[in-house]
């Protein structure tokens, strides 16, 4: 399947991998499907890049890679809808932003995805210990340069 994108142009992605989110993304309902996209061939950072539209794309990652024991409560009926055997056939990601020269996560809006259905849906977690920017790590004056260029 060809997808047009604002950021890497035209790419050709296998269909069967396309991420369904039923409900949309948090304040982007209409937006129910995207592509996961590897740019790096360091794999901590992701783009999720909307089928449908071109300049719709977040940049995520896993937030075990950054805070070890970061965990999501799925309730049973998320289970259910995402069409999961178990926890253990989940993927979860959290969407980054750039801030003040920081890259920074949303703890509080996971996206759980079923690994062998790929359904997804983002979760609004009302854990006080995370926050919607928590600190991942602070760029370099180089990355910093590198990025605007």
């Amino acid at each position: 399947m060809l997808i047009e994108t604002n950021r890497f142009g035209p790419l050709d992605i296998d269909e069967t991998r396309i991420l369904r989110f039923r409900e949309g993304l948090l304040g982007f309902p209409n937006h129910q499907r995207f592509a996961l996209i590897q740019t790096s061939p360091d794999p901590v950072l992701f783009w999720l890049q909307s089928v449908d539209d071109p300049y719709l794309a977040f940049v995520v990652c896993d937030p075990r890679a950054f805070v070890p024991d970061y965990q999501v409560p799925v309730r049973p009926d998320d289970v259910a809808g995402l069409g999961l055997n178990d926890l253990d056939d989940c993927q979860v990601l959290v969407i980054v932003n750039k801030v003040n020269g920081e890259l920074t996560a949303n703890l509080l809006g996971p996206i759980v995805v079923g690994a062998h259905s790929r359904c997804a849906k983002q979760l609004v977690l009302s854990e006080r210990r995370y926050g919607t920017r928590h600190r991942l790590l602070t760029l370099s004056r180089q990355q910093l340069v590198a990025k605007t260029a």
